[in-house]
């Protein structure tokens, strides 16, 4: 599904201009889909009390279209609360013009708002950034007991990078126009848009085309590219690929054990493990149906030994998970990625025993996917955790734009997929997935679906989009409180059922 910036929205509806589909026949479908939504809400009770809060721009004159088509077709309390003086856009105010009559217009929000079924909110569009104004934050507050919509995206929500100003207003639900607005997808703007729901307002598809733009999508279905593949009567455990985990050490045995069976649970034919012996003694229990490579032990971390892994034999290779940093594991690392000619997964202590030598990514020859959460993405940028969790979005983008062939994965709610030229973000998973092993599935599943002839971009999508699908159905099962990351691996065939 595809979302977008601001600046592409912008253009978008310009373009539609161009192709024969004015901004006040937008404006006017617009507000024609939140009276229907209003309607449905109030379920034909023309006694409630409907307040549109209205700012001074064209989400005003959403709120105005649709104030005078609720009074037409009998709502009898409608008020057009004004809290930014008269509309400053022409076609807001020729939207106003037509309502002067038919409903009550104030700037008295201790009157109006107390008493109100439902409140909507037509303050600030998507080009909103910075603070709110207190007294504007202070009316938000008010009657929180309403229910409450917001037009096209809520006030005090930045619909670029996803922030929230404070007192910004709380939706219970979010219509948007056109398309997903990519900020919203992001936390904690995502909590304050409630149920997000998209509405055509007839935008002509020519408009929706701009060239050279970057391509933002919201993973769904049809983004999987036709994962997983079919699975012929003649194939053998060689069609679906060999995969390499090297991962774990003796104190992080489990991380290994996730890893390897999440690439096992995404169908790879055959997954290999190169690690220490100790924690094969674990795995092997644990995991049957894998092979084994023991690495020389280095106080309990594996020692750099090149001779007894040949990366010619694999068709992906997973590293880092619970690996640990040391001098060897650096070797260790740095020697796969200049080495690989398939595709190469870094989670974990991956990702830190490269971040002091970032540049050893120009140095690949296969493609990269690299799995950081917010705190290695601050490191492999040399920036501060903040400055990575304020702009996630531009934070991937800015990597991945020095990094040709490499893809990132910037997990935590609202998981980002980003290379060169476009970016996917995951609308799967839940809280409950916060615990540690979670990522070693998600890393092991990547690689099974890179070793399956799959692109880097398309084998994240896919790891992401069905880790959270399994992580959402556990959460049902176990619980967000009580679910472990062994229940998101017993539940990745229902994920794999469901998108069937």
């Amino acid at each position: 599904m595809r979302i977008v910036t601001p600046t592409q929205m912008r253009i978008i509806e310009d373009n539609s201009e161009k192709y024969g589909v004015p901004k006040g026949r937008l404006m006017v479908t617009a507000g024609y889909k939140l009276a229907r939504l209003i309607d449905y809400h109030c379920r034909n009770n023309f006694s409630k009390k409907i307040v549109f809060i209205a700012g001074c721009g064209n989400n005003a004159g959403d709120c105005f279209v649709s104030a005078e088509l609720l009074a037409e077709i009998g709502y009898k309390n409608i008020s057009v609360l004004m809290v930014c003086g008269m509309p400053r856009t022409e076609l807001a105010r020729e939207m106003y013009n037509d309502i002067k009559e038919c409903v009550s217009i104030t700037n008295d929000y201790k009157q109006c708002l107390p008493q109100a079924d439902i409140i909507i909110d037509g303050v600030f569009g998507t080009g909103f950034r910075g603070e709110l104004n207190k007294n504007i934050a202070d009316i938000f507050r008010v009657n929180k007991k309403a229910y409450r919509i917001a037009v096209d995206v809520p006030s005090g929500v930045n619909s670029l990078r996803g922030t929230v100003a404070e007192g910004a207003f709380k939706a219970d639900e979010t219509l948007t126009f056109g398309f997903i607005k990519i900020g919203m997808t992001q936390y904690p703007a995502r909590d304050f848009c409630g149920t997000i729901r998209i509405v055509d307002i007839g935008i002509p598809v020519k408009a929706e085309k701009i060239p050279k733009s970057k391509k933002y999508t919201l993973i769904d279905r049809k983004e999987l590219k036709n994962f997983p593949p079919e699975r012929k009567s003649t194939a053998h455990k060689g069609t679906f690929g060999k995969v390499l985990v090297i991962a774990g050490s003796n104190t992080m045995r489990g991380a290994a054990f996730f890893a390897v069976s999440g690439a096992l649970r995404s169908g790879a034919g055959l997954v290999q493990l190169a690690t220490t012996g100790k924690c094969i003694h674990t795995v092997s229990v644990l995991a049957p149906e894998s092979t084994f490579i023991e690495v020389p032990d280095n106080n309990g971390y594996m020692h750099f030994s090149p001779d007894i892994i040949d990366l010619k034999k694999y068709d992906a290779v997973v590293i880092g998970c619970g690996m640990g940093m040391t001098s060897e594991t650096v070797k260790l690392t740095k020697f796969v990625v200049e080495n690989s000619e398939v595709p190469v997964i870094i989670d974990a202590d991956g990702i830190n025993c490269i971040a002091s030598d970032i540049d050893i990514l120009l140095r690949k020859r296969a493609d990269i996917i690299l799995t950081p959460h917010v705190g290695e993405m601050a490191r492999l940028m040399k920036c501060t955790v903040k400055e990575v969790s304020d702009n996630r979005l531009r934070s991937a983008e800015k990597f991945i734009s020095k990094y040709k062939g490499v893809t990132v994965v910037l997990k935590g709610a609202g998981t980002i997929v980003a290379e060169k030229g476009r970016m996917a973000i995951n609308p799967t998973g839940n809280a409950g997935m916060s615990r540690g092993g979670s990522g070693d599935i998600l890393a092991g599943m990547i690689g099974a679906v890179a070793g399956q002839g799959y692109s880097a971009f398309d084998s994240a999508c896919a790891g992401v989009y069905l880790h959270g699908l399994a992580g959402d159905i556990a959460s049902l099962k176990y619980t967000r409180e009580a679910m472990l990351p062994r229940d998101i691996l017993n539940c990745l065939s229902y994920s794999f059922r469901k998108i069937k």
